[in-house]
């Protein structure tokens, strides 16, 4: 397990690109009823340009409210964050792009028009709109598709919108919450796939965050498994499995382990 005090060691140190973060000293507390809520403590984490990092931990431990950090959706009480060099004050969806557990899909839009929409907001000319919207749903495999409504998509259709969405501004950095999770099992497997297909066309840097242990180990470069809150990064485990990953993988003894590995951190977080 790499140390945990060399990586603030190594945000300070390395200048740091396009489509990279850097998290230092970073610290959220929030009032409730029943007083001040500490929910992450002390956070310092790299990501480098084009790194799969998945993040684990048990329920409540932090896991959502660190990514929307990230995204610049919520404030940090202390610390800071940056993302290619700069500092994170509020969403920049052009070099961050964020996916939620919910598709969340305007239904009176078309596929086409809601993978539009971020780019009619920024008052994008209409060709161009449309040419970029169409490559970002040919990318998810969804070309044929674009005049479909959310009604007349499955779950993992919509998904593959939400994504196209994502991705439609072209971001160095994505950040999924979850985007699987109400999905079934064998939808759930495909879209893994189907991301990782997207994530080497692309090279982007992605920040996933899931309950799955299974999901984590054969997405990740890198898993950060969180501790109950006040939520900590308690270990950083370096993914070893050759790529591109395939599902044979999770019957080795290899995969196995490093599942383990992550379920005793949490299971000794709870």
């Amino acid at each position: 397990m790499q140390p945990l005090a060399d990586v603030t060691t190594l945000a300070e140190a390395e200048p740091l690109g396009p489509g990279s973060i850097a998290v230092a000293g970073l610290r959220h507390v929030y009032a409730s009823r029943e007083g001040a809520v500490h929910a992450l403590e002390d956070i310092a984490q790299t990501v480098r340009r084009g790194q799969f990092v998945v993040i684990v931990g048990p329920s409540g431990c932090g896991k959502s409210s660190l990514l929307m950090m990230l995204a610049g959706l919520l404030r940090p009480t202390t610390g800071e964050i940056r993302c290619g060099g700069n500092l994170v004050t509020e969403p920049d969806p052009k070099r961050i792009g964020v996916i939620f557990q919910e598709a969340s899909l305007y239904p009176w839009l078309s596929a086409q028009e809601n993978v539009e929409f971020p780019l009619l907001i920024r008052h994008e000319p209409k060709v161009r709109r449309r040419e970029r919207a169409h490559a970002a749903l040919s990318l998810v495999g969804l070309s044929g598709f674009e005049r479909r409504y959310p009604h007349e998509l499955s779950g993992g259709m919509k998904q593959r919108v939400a994504i196209a969405r994502g991705l439609v501004q072209d971001p160095d950095i994505l950040l999924m919450d979850e985007p699987f999770a109400a999905l079934d099992e064998q939808t759930r497997m495909i879209m893994g796939d189907e991301l990782l297909h997207i994530w080497e066309k692309t090279t982007k840097t992605v920040v996933f965050v899931t309950h799955s242990l299974t999901e984590a180990v054969y997405l990740a470069d890198q898993v950060l498994v969180m501790s109950a809150r006040p939520g900590r990064i308690i270990d950083r485990i370096d993914i070893p499995l050759e790529r591109p990953r395939n599902y044979d993988m999770m019957a080795g003894e290899v995969f196995a382990k490093l599942r383990d590995r992550i379920w005793r951190q949490i299971r000794v977080a709870k």
